[in-house]
């Protein structure tokens, strides 16, 4: 591989960028300084370091985030603050996005990958990927209501919600478990029994949990902690 396209690949720029970085001496390839983009470089043995920072090489990267109220789920937006805006500075954004999406005021498990496969997987209706939610709810849930979410409900213009699961934490909070993940889809559940949700957290994604992740804490993982049935 190309210099220039490994740097590049690790997050440290653009190659207009790259190629100044190279010009100021702040590249060494196992022990010695080089100036030139197109030497090529084994990604997976030689030691390249910029400035003193020693480089690793993934083709795909993994990132889970306990995402704050306030940011909208998408890679930029004009008139609204991003999950992208967030992610600490150590993050290769690189080709990075979010899996799914969590409502502006939704807070909890967000994953990061620029995996194309993995996220296509995750998302697929066919896979059936559970996600978990702490429902805080205005009005105290009853057990007719705990039912028909369990049965499915009809939401959004007149479609039928796949059976969901139901813990009871108490009267005014729920943990929801469910597959799908059309647009407001907890919400408008909830609102299909007459309730309302005044606040959301996505505490499960998968097999992948919070595990004391702070608000606006991101965390880096490997692909084999995140497990598709």
């Amino acid at each position: 591989m190309r210099l220039d396209k490994y740097l590049v690949e690790c997050g440290v720029g653009s190659r207009s960028e790259i190629k100044q970085i190279l010009l100021k001496k702040l590249i060494r390839v196992n022990g010695k300084i080089t100036i030139s983009s197109k030497e090529h470089v084994d990604e997976f043995k030689d030691e390249i370091y910029f400035m003193e920072k020693k480089m690793e090489y993934k083709e795909f990267r993994y990132y889970i985030m306990n995402k704050p109220s306030g940011y909208i789920t998408a890679t930029e937006d004009k008139k609204e603050k991003t999950v992208m805006e967030i992610l600490p500075e150590w993050v290769v954004k690189k080709d990075l996005s979010p899996v799914g999406r969590l409502d502006k005021d939704t807070e909890g498990l967000l994953l990061f990958t620029n995996d194309g496969k993995l996220s296509h997987e995750l998302l697929s209706p066919k896979k059936h990927v559970e996600k978990i939610y702490e429902v805080h709810l205005e009005n105290e849930i009853s057990n007719e209501s705990i039912e028909k979410l369990e049965s499915g409900v009809i939401i959004l213009d007149g479609y039928l919600t796949k059976p969901a699961k139901v813990e009871k934490i108490s009267d005014l909070v729920i943990n929801l478990v469910i597959s799908e993940g059309k647009f407001h889809q907890v919400k408008e559940m909830l609102k299909a029994v007459n309730n309302k949700v005044i606040y959301l957290k996505r505490i499960k994604f998968g097999n992948l949990e919070l595990n004391g992740l702070k608000i606006g804490e991101v965390i880096e993982i490997n692909k084999e902690n995140i497990n598709i049935k």
